[in-house]
């Protein structure tokens, strides 16, 4: 018989040391299931999936569903700093928290709806008329930071690839990205950011005991082209817990 361990445990071994070490550090995204598979000589996928699963129970890896796992950090940072990231492939989020040491990931629930008249003003498209809402949890190490509620006009997105934010090749890559699919390039956003104290909803899903302040931000993305809007949303993050930065410092 043969005393060698199975592989997945000498892989799950593998890149435990790897991370130890500081090698893969807190954030990185780590090779997808397939790359595992093809680095051992093409072994089955199973391989691959039950290391990352003993990584994931031994709480060094975090997974998130579409988008792979990433090297968990011991300690997610007491203040994170957020930055619009307007050229980002990935989410932004999951960029910024990844820099900053932590693991970003979310929860989404997305819905077809029809616009309310505040909703329909800043899209500037008729009440009533169809948009795709998604409400997100976002969250930092498995610790809730963020919540957003976003709308997106139908009539643009609705029989494309990126209709479905969360759903399909272009899951998760932030709005910015999704919208270059359809052939548009944003500008920044336009932001409206103000301080006031948490719902008693916001707080219960922020994770708030007693309701603190919040940073409440109405964002919308307009199309370079043509200055339409074709994407807004509501964004709420705890004040205890984010920066927010805007501009960047010149260099040279």
């Amino acid at each position: 018989m043969s005393t060698e361990p199975p592989l997945y445990l000498r892989v799950a071994e593998e890149l435990q040391a790897r991370i130890e070490s500081g090698e893969l550090s807190p954030g990185t995204r780590l090779p997808s299931v397939a790359e595992i598979s093809r680095q051992y000589g093409g072994v089955s996928n199973s391989v691959a999936s039950k290391a990352y699963r003993l990584l994931v129970d031994e709480g060094l890896v975090v997974s998130r569903h579409g988008a792979g796992h990433y090297v968990r950090s011991p300690d997610t940072p007491e203040l994170l700093v957020r930055r619009h990231r307007r050229r980002s492939e990935d989410s932004p989020f999951a960029e910024g928290a990844a820099e900053q040491g932590a693991v970003g990931t979310w929860r989404h629930e997305s819905t077809t709806a029809q616009a309310s008249d505040i909703v329909a003003a800043r899209l500037g498209i008729a009440e009533g008329a169809a948009v795709m809402h998604t409400s997100y949890v976002y969250l930092a190490d498995e610790r809730p930071v963020q919540l957003a509620e976003s709308w997106e006009p139908l009539d643009l997105t609705g029989q494309s690839l990126v209709a479905l934010p969360e759903v399909g090749p272009y899951a998760g890559v932030g709005v910015a990205a999704r919208m270059r699919v359809l052939g548009i390039d944003v500008d920044d956003p336009v932001e409206r950011v103000r301080a006031r104290t948490a719902t008693r909803a916001e707080a219960q899903g922020l994770g708030m005991t007693p309701p603190g302040p919040v940073l409440a931000i109405e964002r919308t993305y307009y199309d370079q082209a043509t200055g339409r809007a074709v994407e807004t949303a509501d964004i709420v993050m705890r004040g205890d817990r984010w920066v927010s930065v805007y501009g960047q410092r010149p260099t040279g």
